[in-house]
């Protein structure tokens, strides 16, 4: 399934496969989104559990499932997403701000979170307001979905997008940073400590430099390994 970038549809009508839909916020303005963005609750609730239960090596069965902090996160999410939908935005971000404060995730009631999404461990991670995310995306600890920043967003004209729209069966890697109104196609990974500003072909891979270690006494030598150098990708 093929997401596509968020526009207003009076100006630029979506078009793609089936798999898409249309909806509107409670701003009025409609996005392009997957329509499995928004499946039955309590149907994404127990996939968004059964994932947890699949990805997490540590966690032995649903029991243990329910203690994991992304899940919490998750499970606030899909409620404050429909009630900022129908326009309930304060008691929205209430319940945003809770889940914030006893899970360290920050998911804004506006951003669209697609099925069987699994959050590693959740501490730090941030996804802002118009960010869409695929089906079955894997988030490591400390990931940013963001904005480029106040003085280049309130530019923009009042309901354009100004956070990522993240591809089917993407990975990010932990502390991996993705900025502005970028695409990320399906199944592409973004390595740990990655820092993405402009869009990202589906299947590609997005590497940032690792550490280099030399021993005592021996003078750095340039362009050594390149291939140790890049290798970020299984860094979670």
């Amino acid at each position: 399934m093929s997401l596509f970038s968020p526009t207003k549809a009076e100006s630029n009508p979506p078009s793609g496969p089936a798999s898409s839909t249309v909806s509107a916020g409670a701003s009025g303005t409609a996005w392009a989104t997957p329509a499995s963005a928004t499946p039955r609750l309590l149907s994404a609730l127990r996939e968004d559990l059964g994932v947890v239960v699949a990805r997490d090596p540590s966690v032995r069965g649903k029991k243990e499932a329910i203690l994991h902090p992304a899940l919490t996160a998750l499970w606030a999410h899909r409620i404050a997403h429909r009630m900022h939908g129908r326009g309930l935005r304060i008691p929205a971000r209430l319940l945003a701000r809770w889940a914030r404060r006893v899970t360290a995730v920050e998911i804004h009631p506006g951003a669209v979170l697609g099925r069987r999404v699994f959050i590693d461990h959740g501490a730090g991670v941030v996804i802002g307001e118009t960010a869409v995310v695929g089906d079955d995306v894997t988030m490591y600890h400390q990931v940013t979905l963001g904005a480029v920043g106040w003085w280049s967003e309130n530019k923009r004209p009042e309901g354009d997008r100004r956070h990522p729209v993240v591809g089917s069966g993407v990975i990010l890697g932990a502390n991996s940073t993705v900025l502005g109104p970028v695409t990320v196609g399906d199944r592409a990974v973004i390595g740990a400590q990655a820092l993405v500003n402009k869009d990202v072909p589906r299947g590609a891979r997005v590497l940032a430099p690792t550490a280099v270690i030399k021993e005592p006494g021996r003078r750095p030598e340039l362009m050594e390994d390149v291939f140790t150098v890049i290798a970020s990708s299984g860094s979670w």
